[in-house]
Formats: C-alpha cells, sequence, structure tokens
C-alpha cells in the first residue's frame, strides 16, 4: 500500500525526527545529563559529521527493511515496532563505523540516547499517522474506491471485513454477481452494479476503480482469468480472494509444519463461537467494567428514574423479550422513554419507519416523552441492561438482542448474529447506530463473532464513548 504524498511526508518526517532525536540526545548527554548542568561538553559542531552518518545508515535501514512500506491493517503498535528495530539494526550500524573511523569525540551515551528518542520520535509520529488515516478513512478520504466480484460466502466475507474495517482503507462502490442469489438486489447501502460481464463497463465509466476484489466459486475458472486479464488491460489493480473448498474464510486454518505451509478445516463444532477460555475472559471484562463503574451507573441511573417518574405518568422502567444467544428468549430491561402505550401505536406509525429490513426506527418518533427523546440520544435508556449483563443474559458487548418479530423476518445467512450473546454495544454500535442499514448491522455483527478477541472488545468499550457523546445515529 503506497500513497505517494504519505510516503514521502513519512519519509521526511522521520528523517527530521532522527536529526531532532540526535539534537536532544546531545542536550541530554553534555548540557542537561540526568537534568543537571554537565561541568564540560563537547561542542556540538563536532558531532555533526556522526548525526549525518547516523542519518544516512538510518535512512538506508528503513529503506531495506521496508520500514517506509505501509502494510495494510497494521497497527501503530506493529509499526512502531519494525521502526524500532530497524532503529536499533542502525545503531550497531554506526557502532561499527565510529570502531574504524575512531571519531573524535565520540559518546556511547550519546549513541544510547540518540536510539531512545528515535524510537520514541518515530513510534509518536506512527500513531499520529495511524490516527489521521483512520479518521480520514472513516470519511472516504484517501479510500481506494473498490468492486467485489461475487456474493458468496467468500464474498460476504470480504465485504464485512471492508465494513468492519475502513481503517484497511476501502470504500466498497457495489459488487458484481451472476443475479441468480438471495444477496441479487444489494446489501444495504452496498449496490448490485450488476453480473459478472459488467466489470469493463464500470472499469471504462466516468468514477475512477482503484482495486477490483475477485471472490467467485473455484468452479468459475474461466471467468476469473478473463476478469484478471480486464482488469490488466485497463491498468486497475485486481486481487483474487481464494474460494477455499467453498468454505468460509474464517473456517480455514493456516499451519505451518516444518516449513511446508499447510490449509486445513476448523472444527466446525466450535466455528462460530468464542472457546471456554474467550467466554472466561469476556465475562471477566463484563464484571470488571460493571464493577468499576457500578457506583456511578446507579448514579446516573437514579437520576433518570427521578426524571422519568416527574415526566410523565406510568412505569420507570420497560421489559421486552429478546432473542438471545442460539434463540434463547430473555427479557431486556430499559428505561421507559415512550409514552405508556406505545406498543399499542406502533400498527398506525407504521408508514413512518425510516430502517429498512426487519427493524423499526422513527427518527422524530411522536411517541417519544420529553425525557425519553433526551436518555434516547446519550442511550441512558440501556443502562438498565447491566442487570441482564451480572445475569449472564447479554454481554457489554455482542451483537444487539432483536425482537422475535424481527428474527421471524430474517434471511438464513442473518442468524449468525445469534451465534453468541447479545450486548449493549457493538461493532455497528459505533460505526454508525441507526444510520447503518439492517444488511450492514449484520455484516459488522457476523465480522465480530468470526473475529472476536478480548482487544476488540476493549476497543468497542473506548470507542463507545465519544459515539454517546456525540449521538451520532442514536433515536
Amino acid at each position: 500500500m503506497k500513497n505517494p504524498v504519505v510516503h514521502w511526508v513519512t519519509i521526511v518526517t522521520d528523517l527530521l525526527l532522527i536529526n531532532l532525536a540526535f539534537g536532544l540526545a546531545y542536550v541530554v548527554r553534555y548540557v542537561w545529563q540526568w537534568f543537571r548542568p554537565v561541568a564540560f561538553s563537547e561542542p556540538y559542531g563536532d558531532y555533526l559529521g556522526q548525526q549525518l552518518i547516523l542519518t544516512i545508515l538510518l535512512a538506508l535501514t528503513f529503506r531495506y527493511t521496508d520500514v517506509w512500506r505501509r502494510r495494510r491493517g497494521e497497527s501503530w503498535l506493529d509499526e512502531a515496532a519494525r521502526a524500532a528495530t530497524a532503529s536499533a539494526a542502525g545503531i550497531t550500524l554506526m557502532m561499527a563505523v565510529t570502531f574504524f573511523l575512531q571519531p573524535t569525540p565520540f559518546s556511547r551515551l550519546l549513541i544510547f540516547w540518540a536510539l531512545l528518542f528515535i524510537v520514541l520520535f518515530i513510534g509518536a509520529a506512527r500513531l499520529v499517522r495511524h490516527l489521521l488515516m483512520n479518521a480520514l478513512y472513516r470519511r472516504g478520504i484517501g479510500a481506494d474506491r473498490v468492486i467485489v466480484v461475487g456474493s458468496g460466502e467468500t464474498g460476504l466475507s470480504l465485504i464485512r471485513t471492508l465494513l468492519a474495517r475502513p481503517d484497511l482503507g476501502f470504500s466498497v462502490i457495489g459488487y458484481l454477481d451472476d443475479g441468480v442469489g438471495q444477496n441479487n438486489v444489494g446489501l444495504g447501502r452496498i449496490p448490485r452494479l450488476g453480473s459478472y460481464h459488467d466489470l469493463g463497463r464500470y472499469l471504462n465509466g466516468a468514477t475512477p476503480v482503484d482495486t477490483v476484489f475477485i471472490a467467485l466459486p473455484g468452479e468459475m475458472h474461466r471467468q476469473l482469468l478473463h476478469l484478471l486479464q480486464l482488469c490488466q488491460q485497463r491498468k486497475v489493480r485486481a486481487q483474487v480472494v481464494p474460494d477455499l473448498l467453498q468454505l468460509s474464510l474464517n473456517r480455514v486454518e493456516f499451519t505451518n509444519m516444518a516449513g511446508v505451509p499447510m490449509l486445513g478445516v476448523r472444527d466446525m463444532a466450535t466455528f462460530g463461537h468464542i472457546s471456554k477460555l474467550g467466554l472466561f475472559l469476556k465475562r471477566a471484562l463484563d464484571l470488571t467494567v460493571i464493577i468499576l463503574l457500578g457506583p456511578l451507573a446507579l448514579l446516573v441511573m437514579a437520576a433518570v428514574a427521578l426524571a422519568i417518574k416527574l415526566d410523565s405518568p406510568g412505569p420507570v422502567f420497560y421489559a421486552s423479550p429478546r432473542v438471545g444467544r442460539n434463540g434463547r428468549l430473555f427479557m431486556m430491561h430499559k428505561f421507559r422513554s415512550m409514552v405508556v402505550g406505545a406498543e399499542q401505536q406502533k400498527e398506525a406509525l407504521l408508514a413512518l419507519n425510516e430502517a429498512d429490513g426487519p427493524l423499526f426506527k422513527i427518527r422524530d418518533d411522536p411517541r417519544l416523552t420529553r425525557v425519553g427523546r433526551f436518555i434516547r440520544r446519550l442511550s441512558l435508556d440501556e443502562l438498565p441492561q447491566l442487570y441482564n449483563v451480572l445475569l449472564g443474559q447479554m454481554s457489554l458487548v455482542g451483537p444487539r438482542p432483536p425482537l422475535p418479530e424481527e428474527v421471524e423476518a430474517y434471511k438464513p445467512w442473518h442468524r449468525q448474529r445469534l451465534a453468541v450473546v447479545g450486548g449493549l454495544t457493538g461493532l455497528w454500535q459505533v460505526s454508525g447506530r441507526s444510520d447503518l442499514t439492517f444488511d450492514e448491522l449484520c455484516l459488522l455483527d457476523i465480522y465480530y463473532i468470526e473475529n472476536w478477541t478480548l482487544g476488540l472488545d476493549v476497543r468497542i468499550l473506548l470507542q463507545t464513548v465519544p459515539h454517546l457523546l456525540s449521538a451520532r445515529g442514536a433515536y
């Protein structure tokens, strides 16, 4: 992945930071060693030659160890680690050069400080770049425009990954398929552009296409070669997603046996489910967060309950049946945000529904009370569900538990989101909340299930806070 502007800005920034680190290392070594003035110091000008040599050596090391080559999906910590390793290698070369040149003066302590500051500065620069690029990609700025060819299991797995990971730098324009599957009318806001044969028309169209992902079944070998040739002729980057045994990519296990790459199939009994250790860690995270934030949550809940009681007649709490893991029913608790008898008014308001699929959402729902409208905007009406979390019926993070009537309207692939315990927040909540279509919601939930880690739960929890404060997509 190489954006010329970002690439050259990174190189120039790194070289400037290397020289800044060397200058700061001189200050620490000769001016304020251990934050105390030094009685004797070598002139800085005597070290300019060594500074130039170090800059050249690190530039060569960074160049030939691919430090300046960005990898899609790589975390800033991994980028910083690669830069730190290359910096250490460059410093080692510097020590070897000075051993033969015997420059005067020379200080090993200065070189040590230089290495420390280089690692810190470049690590911080990678973090800033990572945050900036992610913010731009989420707004579609600088992202590669992508067409996905194929909407089978492999194509769906790819699309939900691209939706869930905007940091990868891809913006999906639409997809092409044979038009006979269940997804031939579009996936949420991702439109079906046509059949496989229409790829050439879109590559020649007014809207530029940067990358084509080809996710066709294995038996369509001839069509695959034709599409690759078409992309090559139009000078459009093409990538093939292998359809291994027509399985979901997450069911394929890559292993290494004494240097021999092996492909296997994961145990179907555990596919789509979190391991016992994972469930234990997930539960431990839920209880830890509740214990830490419980007193504050109780104070907020007491204030919300009082406001609801003073604002409108009726109960403070509202409970509704929800479908949990593997179709189990449970009663989910919320603060009442609507007038009493709101369910009976739903039939008359169906024409105002702004959501697609089985969902029912109205941005300016007339059934909301004054307090209800406020607590909905900040999702404070969801706080009583901490009780459901304590009971183990829900988790802090997971797919949103649906109503039974919603599940009845699910397509078969939608039901995959019921494979784990539902959550208070989830990947779709931090990716747009009610602004997402139902298909997009399901794609993100399935991605979460297939790629669950404890770190992903922590990241979603941290991202939930600013999303709640912004109230974007909440109604």
